[in-house]
């Protein structure tokens, strides 16, 4: 701020007003500087201006080359991505089947697991009706021989010789029990 009032109180203080003597204000030293610069300089100026030219040329053709490799690496990737995208697909498909084959392995093996455990049982069962069938047949059997010595000696105990054969014959059937 104080910068700027220094400026305007410099102005002030040192009016510019316009000189109408050419010669004194220096005009024609102005031009003449001019013109020899741009005769002089047309050659050094024109020939930075075309290879400054030449250079933003070739920054563009090199731009415009990245650009074209740039798109062409989009498209292969866009490419790619669709391949992966299909690969994916297929192994997430693959997986899924196998998840399935094996989910089918496993209910045929329990399948199979379960029909050998029931047969096993199955047999066990059947082992143990049969043995305890034996062991009622032999109860029965006994109870029945039994019965039978009982009726025998009640009926035929009080006779003599007929008591000793039935009573030997009596003891004979109860060896074996």
């Amino acid at each position: 701020m104080e910068n700027i009032e220094k400026i305007f109180r410099f102005v002030e203080e040192n009016s510019f007003s316009f000189n109408p003597d050419i010669l004194e204000a220096g005009l024609i030293n102005i031009f003449g500087l001019i013109a020899i610069v741009v005769f002089v300089g047309k050659d050094l100026v024109g020939s930075i201006l075309e290879e400054r030219e030449t250079t933003v040329s070739q920054s563009i053709q090199d731009a415009e080359n990245r650009l074209n490799e740039s798109q062409k690496r989009l498209t292969e990737a866009q490419k790619q991505m669709v391949q992966l995208s299909v690969i994916i697909n297929d192994i997430r498909n693959d997986t899924l089947s196998t998840k399935k084959n094996m989910l089918n392995i496993d209910v045929i093996e329990a399948k199979t697991d379960l029909k050998f455990r029931f047969e096993r049982a199955l047999l066990s069962f059947k082992s143990k009706e049969r043995q305890i069938f034996f062991e009622i047949k032999d109860q029965i059997t006994s109870l029945m021989l039994a019965m039978t010595v009982r009726r025998v000696r009640a009926t035929y105990g009080k006779m003599g010789p007929t008591v000793k054969l039935i009573n030997n014959t009596i003891r004979i059937l109860e060896l074996p029990s």
